[in-house]
């Protein structure tokens, strides 16, 4: 019998281990209600293609006869998933499964089909009969390239895990509480529902994405719920606002899908009870940032608007997002009430709203609804992998949940006040939620979180084990909920501390595949491409600009300006940051230091780094505990041979990082040059003796030293330089040397580094600076080339 579809051998190919048919004719069983489900649920004739004795083994001599070849070309195929399928070995998983999914992806409906709901399902309809063993189910979602989605037959009891019979014996002591009648019925209308998609996209002959999938342009009911043109950067970043990228770059023919969720007001007369408030909103906002076709704000940048008189006009347009959502929450005994509404910013006002009077126990249920009904009203495809971390409830304790909403809280307001007192509170809280459920993965990963800001830029970063626990918490996390964004950025931070640049950018795309809209992940990665791609690093840099609006925008603006300046070379467009950033803080003291460094560096004359030097001494006179000023002033002042100022403000500097339990990594032998250019030979000595054993362990313990991933051995060759040891300073300029970029900021050092006077004038050493002058002049070549082809420049 052929397809419905014309070129198609068959509707359905049944995959499946000889082994897991042969004992009790399961399969055989399966496929013949199946037929008969199907017979009540399409009114043509459904073909089915169906191996009665298929091949188990695949000796290398064994090939696939061209008849399979053409009955693989089928429009559903349905592998029989049980413990032994996922064997690379068989023939089963590698000339049916993995060669229909390949067949699949390039014929012309593609493996995954957008339904008439808007979601997507994908061709491969697994069918399983055992609780697999981890390694199998990874196996599965390599191969699948997501989370497997699959309809169970499995009977689960104590000590049991075996395939559900159509006669169940006592269907009432399986724990999965499936019945195969229903599961039947479950796999039909699975089935209806891609072919009546794939059919609907035959008679209409339109191409639909097989890697991003975007939603039919749809009629609304209602005209005030009607999608406006915005403006989507291209590249493919979302650029901020008006000072980012002229309007005439920004295409004008896709949905700008954005919005912020607003801090959701208590109704709660009691102020202690407002936790649960911002526990609602930021779950709410948590799921929508799972959504990749949404840009959704930072919960930083909603926070500002916690009290304020400005129209919801206005928060629109600051935070340059096209929906607002609103909220008020109350819980009373074991009932809440929830009142949300969606608004679309400009004229059109409210398009949305819903009163939520519901059960404490049905709490996440609310927030899936809530979010799902959002993205709906966006107009925004939700995948079937995306549905799923929506719809997963994070634990089965409500009581474990309230510890965690108090931890996330205080956790918050750590990253906003800098007060170490609330991260001991959240990392408290954290502790008490997993003594009520210690399968709780978001608990750990936020005591991983925790972990990383007790611990780094303390005595701790030279200890064996440094950060080791944020990893083992993590992994934890990892253990009861592997879709985790947070607990794979807290792997990422841990591998990119230990110099595993690799692993730490597989682990961050890891968390952002689970949650697209994970600011803080884009941020990191800034740093991470500063050693390698300049172009990566701006395009992270404005990435995180689109979705941050919060109280750190103004510093990350700076820190773009930072980017440009000091590492790709162009002053202008540093400067231009730098005053959109004095512009949204009124920050005069770090525009002055911002724009005095980028004075001296770039300066002509002598002149003009002296007037650089003036500016940050009025900077520090008024703010005299500032760390960068005290550190720019000690360095600057050294590079026009005043040590003896240079002295007094790195003496302070070092003061400031004890009062603060804070360590020094790349400023010792600065400080040892400047006690020893004073005639302080002892001091230089203890500061000298200092920096070789910083930079010698962080070697030796693969840490990750700065920015600039040989940043350890650059100080280490200087230091030799100075004290004349110049072979081991050569040794290790050479394997600086070898970075395959190179800064402006590292140009302009070791042309002017004291420190390397002794082998200044030697062949090697003029061939090192003439080697990374080359490398930067590159780098610095490929950014312009790029800013001028996408009008940046």
């Amino acid at each position: 019998m052929a397809s419905l579809i014309p070129g198609y051998e068959y509707d359905i190919f049944i995959s499946y281990r000889q082994k897991d048919n042969k004992h009790d004719g399961w399969v055989t069983d399966f496929v013949n209600n199946l037929k008969g489900e199907l017979e009540s649920t399409f009114k043509e004739e459904i073909s089915v293609y169906f191996d009665i004795n298929p091949h188990d083994g695949l000796l290398e001599t064994h090939d696939v006869v061209a008849s399979l070849k053409d009955k693989l070309k089928c429009l559903v195929f349905i592998p029989i998933i049980s413990q032994t399928y996922c064997d690379s070995k068989s023939f089963a998983w590698q000339h049916e499964f993995c060669a229909f999914n390949k067949l699949a992806k390039g014929d012309q409906f593609g493996r995954d089909i957008r339904l008439s709901s808007g979601n997507v399902a994908n061709r491969i309809l697994p069918v399983k009969i055992h609780d697999l063993d981890q390694e199998d189910k990874i196996i599965l979602e390599n191969e699948l390239g997501g989370a497997l989605r699959s309809v169970d037959f499995v009977y689960k009891s104590s000590g049991v895990n075996r395939p559900l019979r159509a006669s169940e014996d006592h269907p009432q002591d399986n724990l999965n509480k499936t019945h195969y009648r229903d599961q039947i019925n479950k796999v039909a209308n699975a089935v209806k529902e891609i072919i009546v998609a794939i059919k609907k996209y035959n008679q209409k002959d339109e191409e639909v994405p097989k890697t991003v999938f975007k939603p039919a342009s749809v009629t609304r009911k209602r005209n005030k719920t009607k999608i406006i043109i915005g403006s989507v950067i291209l590249l493919p970043l979302i650029i901020l606002g008006y000072f980012l990228i002229p309007t005439h770059f920004k295409p004008k023919d896709k949905v700008d899908k954005s919005i912020a969720v607003l801090p959701f007001k208590s109704l709660s007369d009691d102020p202690d009870k407002q936790y649960l408030a911002d526990g609602m909103m930021d779950a709410i906002l948590l799921h929508l940032s799972k959504i990749k076709d949404l840009r959704v704000m930072s919960r930083t940048s909603v926070e500002k608007y916690r009290k304020t008189d400005k129209t919801l006009n206005v928060i629109g347009k600051e935070l340059e997002v096209s929906y607002l959502l609103e909220g008020s929450f109350q819980k009373f005994g074991d009932n809440a009430r929830l009142i949300v509404q969606l608004i679309k910013t400009g004229k059109e006002g409210h398009i949305w709203a819903n009163d939520y009077d519901r059960n404490w126990s049905d709490i996440f249920k609310v927030q899936s609804e809530v979010a799902q009904k959002v993205a709906d009203e966006l107009n925004t495809a939700i995948t079937p992998e995306e549905k799923q971390l929506i719809n997963k409830i994070p634990t089965t304790s409500l009581t474990a949940y309230d510890f965690f909403q108090r931890g996330k809280v205080e956790y918050v307001n750590y990253r906003m006040e800098n007060k170490i007192e609330a991260l001991k509170m959240a990392e408290h809280y954290y502790h008490t939620a997993l003594e009520y459920d210690s399968t709780f993965a978001e608990a750990y990963a936020g005591l991983a979180m925790t972990y990383i800001d007790k611990n780094y830029f303390t005595s701790n970063y030279f200890t064996e084990n440094f950060l080791d626990s944020t990893l083992i918490l993590a992994d934890r996390a990892l253990l009861y909920n592997d879709h985790l964004a947070e607990a794979y950025y807290a792997r990422a931070v841990y591998y990119s501390k230990h110099k595993n640049t690799e692993q730490a950018l597989k682990e961050f795309d890891k968390a952002l595949k689970y949650n697209p809209n994970y600011w803080e992940v884009y941020n990191q990665q800034v740093s991470m491409y500063l050693d390698s791609d300049y172009i990566k690093a701006i395009g992270c840099k404005l990435k995180v600009l689109s979705l941050n609006h919060g109280r750190e925008l103004p510093g990350l603006i700076n820190s773009l300006g930072v980017v440009f300046a000091f590492y790709a070379g162009f002053p202008e467009k540093a400067k231009y940051y730098f005053q959109q950033a004095l512009k949204l803080s009124g920050d005069t003291v770090t525009f002055n230091v911002l724009s005095s460094v980028l004075e001296i560096k770039y300066a002509k004359e002598s002149g003009d780094s002296q007037k650089g030097i003036e500016l940050l001494y009025h900077c520090y006179v008024k703010d005299t505990s500032n760390l960068e000023l005290l550190w720019s002033l000690s360095r600057n002042y050294m590079y026009l041979n005043d040590y003896h100022e240079s002295l007094k403000y790195f003496r302070k500097y070092v003061e400031s990082l004890k009062t603060l339990g804070q360590i020094t990594l790349n400023s010792a032998h600065r400080i040892g040059y400047v006690y020893w250019k004073n005639g302080y030979k002892k001091e230089a000595d203890h500061w000298f003796n200092e920096q070789k054993r910083i930079c010698e362990t962080t070697i030796k313990q693969g840490r990750s030293y700065s920015v600039i991933d040989r940043a350890a051995y650059y100080d280490l060759a200087a230091t030799y330089a100075f004290l004349g040891e110049k072979e081991k300073a050569y040794e290790n300029l050479r394997v600086f040397a070898g970075m395959s970029i190179c800064s402006y900021d590292l140009i302009y050092l070791i042309n002017k580094d004291e420190l390397f006077d002794s082998i200044r004038n030697e062949p090697e050493f003029k061939n090192i600076v003439i080697d990374l002058e080359a490398k930067y002049q590159a780098e610095h070549e490929r950014v312009k080339k790029w800013l001028e082809e996408n009008n940046l420049l």
